[in-house]
């Protein structure tokens, strides 16, 4: 089911990632200690593009380190920063 991209930027701004801007909107993950790290994914610039596909969706949740129903639970809030940062640890990613 499609998102709306402002809310999912939105929270991944919550979430520690950081917003670099391009040729996209680029967020790179920053660690509760500040340290940034190798995690980043993208939104398109696009102004006609209001909503992220399911397929998109699963991009960004592969770039996240993350399965697409995790990924969905970071952005939806019901997965908190703290408990995202405990799953890249207990996979090597940071």
């Amino acid at each position: 089911m499609p998102r709306d991209k402002r809310k999912i930027e939105e929270a991944l701004l919550k979430k520690g990632f950081e917003d670099k801007e391009g040729d996209h909107h680029f967020f790179i993950y920053h660690t509760l200690q500040g340290k940034k790290s190798s995690i980043r994914t993208k939104t398109s610039h696009t102004p006609k593009m209001k909503e992220i596909s399911d397929g998109i969706l699963s991009q960004m949740a592969k770039q996240c380190r993350l399965n697409k129903q995790d990924f969905l639970h970071l952005i939806d809030c019901p997965l908190s920063r703290e408990h995202y940062e405990v799953r890249l640890k207990e996979k090597g990613e940071i």
